[in-house]
């Protein structure tokens, strides 16, 4: 196979993952849009395996069997509250594949020297047609040797640079990802943590990662020197992708989700910048481009900074809580379906909490009960609800729930105050009405859902506890609120059978 038939594949690839993402963006074309992704990487690692370089395919087809045993056994075994975590540590097989190309493409620019000083020709090669020695020389080399020998020297120091991106990128995502993976499952504490002087510290090992490329690109001819001035940059970037993580807050975690999924794009597109592989800088490029806007849409409906959550700016109080006033009334299941059953109109409002206990068949069930007694039931979507965004939708299209009653915060939010009964289940930040109250909480600012406004709140909740970010919730004591404790799947089981 030529290269022709290699590019002509990724072009198709290509096309293949940007119908994916499109098709993403709506809920009834995403299984078709899942689709077009798995043909598009199919597409492409066969073109790879068949292409100029291809080669070990023994090797290559029991590593794609194992990649292939390992990504079926996660996605068959890990449940939907695992996926955010599971997402995350992806993430970090990204960013340490670049570091790893990163070292291996130094270490073939001096071996690559070597063999030219070894022969008495120059490296890099200079401006103009080869020399018949050089020319036979190359011709010896072989795969991504033969695309270094016949780089010129600016070409080589663009090469150089490009690898020390992708290792910098790549190991920042690789330690921002794991801090993240262990935040999501629950091994790390999500409450913010930095060490003295945390921003400075920050500051200081990007500054000296800059130095250090400097030094790098200086001593690139002198061997050990140089490596030595790209594993300190390596060390340095795992640092900063570590304190960054750490320093940011539960209530901001859906959005290092979506920055670290920007990352690793950006990790893969140098990658490909340094393989020479057109198809991974562009896959790189369109995943990092959609994970920054992500990133910033998350941001502007949490009302926070994009550049101050990046740099870890947010998730920790400036002053101390407002008192709250009141206290939580529970109430039992007759009491809640009583309600429901007077009603006219019902909005529900899904959390991590229904993911955690799986009664998203259960809601469906509900809802499908209020719906056949002629009542107006829909759904209210928080922009961040759960740890991953989209996270809700998903379990709700999972539980067959109609598109068209499931709205976005947006479209919702004016209808509380008309609405009789809300019902929260295992939400706590994204209906917290601290967020306007309360100057000095972590999520101050940020738009919530509005349910206080509701005629009447009922809240399910395993029992008194905060949310993930930590923060207390004045709705619970509200006047309107009634606390409906217990297994979210089993509660509204329980309510089941009381809905006449």
């Amino acid at each position: 196979m030529d290269f022709g038939f290699t590019m002509a594949a990724y072009a198709v690839a290509t096309v293949l993952f940007v119908l994916a993402l499109g098709g993403l963006s709506n809920q009834e074309k995403a299984k078709r849009a899942v689709w077009y992704g798995i043909v598009g990487m199919a597409v492409a690692v066969l073109a790879t395996m068949v292409g100029p370089g291809s080669g070990l395919w023994a090797l290559s087809i029991i590593l794609i069997a194992l990649g292939g045993v390992v990504g079926w056994q996660l996605a068959t075994r890990v449940q939907m509250t695992q996926m955010p975590e599971l997402v995350a540590i992806m993430h970090s097989l990204v960013g340490l594949a670049a570091v790893f190309v990163g070292l291996n493409a130094h270490i073939e620019i001096g071996r690559v020297a070597e063999v030219f000083a070894q022969a008495a020709l120059p490296f890099p090669q200079p401006e103009g047609p080869m020399s018949m020695a050089t020319y036979e020389l190359w011709r010896g080399l072989t795969d991504f040797a033969a695309i270094i020998g016949k780089k010129t020297a600016v070409e080589v120091t663009i090469l150089r640079i490009e690898l020390m991106i992708g290792i910098w990128i790549g190991a920042v995502t690789f330690t921002g990802s794991v801090v993240a993976y262990g935040k999501l499952a629950g091994r790390i504490d999500s409450a913010p943590r930095q060490l003295p002087g945390g921003h400075m510290l920050n500051l200081g090992a990007a500054v000296l990662s800059l130095l250090l490329a400097m030094l790098y690109l200086v001593y690139a001819e002198s061997g050990f020197a140089a490596l030595l001035a790209l594993l300190a940059l390596a060390a340095l970037a795992f640092f900063i992708g570590y304190h960054l993580i750490m320093g940011i807050g539960g209530a901001d975690m859906p959005v290092v989700v979506s920055m670290l999924n920007s990352y690793s794009g950006w990790a893969a597109a140098a990658i490909g910048f340094s393989l020479g592989n057109e198809l991974l800088i562009v896959v790189g490029a369109l995943v990092g481009a959609s994970g920054a806007i992500l990133s910033y849409i998350m941001c502007k409906a949490m009302n926070r900074s994009f550049v101050s959550v990046i740099l870890g700016g947010f998730g920790g109080t400036s002053g101390p809580a407002m008192a709250i006033e009141g206290e939580q009334v529970a109430i039992d299941a007759d009491g809640v379906a009583s309600a429901l059953n007077e009603a006219d109109s019902v909005i529900i409002v899904p959390g991590y909490g229904m993911a955690v206990a799986q009664a998203q068949q259960s809601v469906s069930e509900l809802t499908r009960k209020l719906r056949a007694k002629g009542k107006k039931v829909r759904f209210a979507i928080h922009p961040v609800a759960g740890r991953l965004p989209g996270h809700m939708n998903v379990l709700l299209a999972e539980a067959k729930v109609p598109y068209d009653i499931v709205l976005e915060m947006d479209e919702i939010n004016d209808d509380f105050p008309n609405t009789d009964v809300a019902i929260v289940i295992g939400s706590n930040d994204i209906v917290n009405p601290a967020a306007q109250d309360d100057p000095n909480s972590p999520i101050a600012g940020m738009p919530v859902l509005e349910v206080w406004k509701a005629k009447h709140v009922f809240v399910s909740k395993r029992g008194q506890g905060t949310g993930y970010s930590g923060i207390e919730n004045p709705l619970f004591f509200k006047e309107n609120t009634r606390m409906f404790y217990g297994d979210a799947k089993a509660s509204v089981d329980a309510l089941l059978p009381l809905i006449e």
